[in-house]
């Protein structure tokens, strides 16, 4: 009897222990975040005109209402490949969430970017797609690859790498 009331005992404080530590880990909503990129985008002219490429930097930032929807904004630049140098990027995006484990996150964003080149502005919808993963309890890195730009006449993707800081 002694052994049966040592082991409930036992089990009781580890439930309690793991209902604290999950407690402790659950994100508050509404949650602002921030982040940093190097951004290596692409302009691809459709017909017999080269591909430009080059790198530049993306801001981003967003506010997460839960676990699985965000909205987020773009402001990005700089890089330059022969006439064509990039001079802004911004955009604003709805972002949808799939926790694949509670450090680990897919995304999709979908959205609106206006991109202006010194030898062009254009303006169009944008979509793509990334993974987040946590290193500390509010900073994670990541990679996404967007399409800004899709027009008749070219597309404009950029493949990012980065940091996040969630507040």
């Amino acid at each position: 009897m002694k052994r049966l009331t040592l082991a409930a005992a036992t089990a009781a404080l580890f439930a309690a222990g793991a209902a604290t530590s999950a407690q402790a880990q659950q994100a508050f909503y509404p949650q602002p975040y921030i982040g940093g990129d190097a951004m290596f985008w692409d302009l691809n002219p459709d017909g017999p005109a080269s591909s430009r490429d080059s790198v530049g930097l993306r801001l981003n930032g967003g506010m997460q209402f839960n676990e699985y929807f965000a909205v987020e904004g773009h402001l990005g630049g700089g890089g330059s490949d022969g006439p064509v140098e990039l001079d802004y990027l911004i955009g604003a995006y709805a972002k949808g969430i799939l926790p694949v484990a509670p450090e680990f996150r897919l995304y999709g964003l979908a959205g609106f970017t206006e991109v202006d080149f010194d030898i062009d502005r254009e303006s169009g919808f944008s979509y793509g797609a990334g993974a987040e993963f946590d290193v500390a309890p509010q900073l994670s890195i990541g990679a996404d690859y967007m399409r800004y730009l899709d027009k008749s006449d070219y597309t404009f993707d950029a493949a990012s790498v980065g940091v996040r800081y969630r507040f």
